[in-house]
């Protein structure tokens, strides 16, 4: 068996030890050990990869293989790994294994919930291995439709409103996705669904000025492009907490992937004739995301549009299509999805003791759960860019790259979405300084406790990869830039 086939057996294997447990300490021994084997499994192929690497492999794909599946459209089961999916891999699995412990108490239905977490993580690893067009889309889709169950039942506020919107936009998302891998399949001659034999091919000017943009925007849905943004703010303000930091941290980031991956790599002349257009989208994701959450009163809110912000960067950086711009793209997707992941278990474990997220209820909080304060304000200086933490780098890479590209428009872009630092700067400050200092108001607020063991290891885990990245973001760096080359060199053709 390819070891990456693993990344989807083992959550096979979860969901069946799932079905079969008999109660909720069964149900955490199976969710604990299967997030902890595909933590080691992600960490153990990063360190395989990077030894290949370094011993002079120059495959653009490592660990491929394919088995074919339904041979009249000549879909195949067809995997392979780069550097991106590699760190798209690591952080899924880091999320995986925190998100477990931030819903170690979760009630009720527990069993069922995990079944549905573990669906959905099965998507999402599969997706990021795969390399043919149509199982990529099927594992999408895996990774889509348990969204709705998880927020319409075990959520909160208006659940079931949002639960309807998100999969609604989403699976309209879907369809002009699905419209798009069939324009390049039959464009690409019918012969071939695997995406490495596809950009061998020349797919003609025309199928490529078509279905690019019906390709990008079904990924750019899912990646909060705007104006089709507005199901993230209430997906996340809805989902329960490890739900939201998955959804965050790493759903979203199956839209930039497939942008990139797919769009982008196999239509690069739709790419050249349409990137202006989507950059001026994008454009306005990262500068409208970032007012929206200055003037939002709930914390989820106010870190969804935020996620809309900076997911927005990684759109905007990787249509600058430049190898620096592409690589900071990446990163931003790695240092976000650890970020928003951090964030939105904070805010669930202040808002399961303080039964309210609106930060004009809140105030003192650094007095009363310290653990809980101290790790939401490393949170809040990642997220504005802090030196030593993993926005820094990864905003630094962003914006450097994309002021390499010597015009006018692209260049004006670059300094308005520059704004969105400020701004930033200006919601995570404000909303560290109302809800964590002064005064508390409120005297039940005086009688809550600090955080349990589950939750401070899951926040632990969290801010050491977070530092982890800031203080040492070359081992990432270095995976990505080299397989964004292929990707770049042919947009540049």
């Amino acid at each position: 068996m390819n070891i990456l086939s693993l990344f989807v057996l083992i959550p096979l294997l979860m969901l069946l030890g799932l079905w079969m447990a008999r109660n909720v300490n069964q149900v955490r021994g199976v969710m604990v050990a299967g997030s902890s084997a595909l933590l080691v499994l992600a960490t153990w192929l990063t360190v395989a990869y990077i030894g290949m690497r370094q011993a002079g492999a120059t495959e653009e794909m490592l660990f491929t293989d394919s088995v074919m599946w339904y041979a009249p459209l000549h879909i195949c089961y067809s995997v392979g790994v780069d550097g991106i999916s590699v760190v798209m891999l690591l952080l899924s699995a880091v999320i995986v294994f925190t998100g477990t412990f931030a819903s170690w108490k979760l009630k009720p239905l527990t069993k069922e919930y995990f079944l549905w977490f573990t669906l959905l993580s099965t998507g999402v690893f599969g997706f990021f291995i795969s390399t043919d067009l149509f199982t990529m889309f099927m594992f999408y889709e895996v990774a889509l439709i348990p969204m709705y169950l998880l927020i319409g039942v075990w959520g909160s506020g208006r659940k079931e409103y949002s639960a309807m919107k998100l999969t609604l936009m989403l699976m309209g998302g879907s369809a002009f996705l699905l419209i798009g891998i069939l324009g390049i399949y039959y464009g690409a001659g019918g012969e071939t669904m695997n995406i490495l034999e596809i950009v061998k091919l020349k797919i003609p000017t025309e199928v490529q000025q078509i279905f690019f943009p019906l390709t990008f925007l079904g990924f750019g849905v899912l990646g909060a492009l705007f104006p089709f943004h507005t199901w993230s703010p209430d997906g996340h303000a809805s989902a329960p907490t490890a739900v939201s930091m998955l959804h965050a941290g790493v759903l979203m980031k199956l839209g930039g992937y497939g942008c990139f991956r797919v769009a982008m790599y196999l239509m690069p002349t739709g790419a050249a004739i349409w990137g202006d257009f989507f950059l001026i989208l994008t454009t306005i994701s990262v500068v409208y995301g970032a007012f929206s959450a200055v003037v939002q009163t709930d914390l989820k809110y106010i870190n969804a549009y935020s996620s809309v912000s900076h997911c927005g960067l990684v759109l905007f950086a990787l249509l600058m299509m430049t190898r620096v711009s592409a690589t900071g793209a990446i990163l931003q997707m790695l240092s976000h999805g650890l970020m928003t992941a951090l964030f939105f278990a904070l805010i669930g474990m202040i808002y399961g003791r303080t039964h309210t997220r609106d930060i004009r209820q809140l105030s003192g909080l650094m007095k009363i759960m310290p653990f809980l304060a101290v790790g939401y304000v490393i949170a809040g200086l990642a997220n504005l860019g802090l030196p030593g933490l993993s926005g820094f780098i990864a905003e630094m890479t962003v914006f450097t790259g994309s002021f390499q590209v010597n015009d006018v428009f692209h260049r004006t872009c670059t300094v308005i979405a520059t704004t969105s630092i400020v701004i930033t700067a200006v919601y995570i400050l404000r909303v560290v300084g109302k809800i964590l200092y002064g005064t508390c108001n409120n005297p039940e607020h005086l009688k809550l406790t600090d955080a349990t063991w589950d939750e401070r290891l899951s926040v632990i885990c969290l801010i050491a990869a977070v530092a982890g990245l800031g203080l040492a973001p070359w081992w990432a760096s270095d995976m990505i830039s080299g397989s964004v080359e292929p990707i770049i060199s042919q947009l540049m053709r």
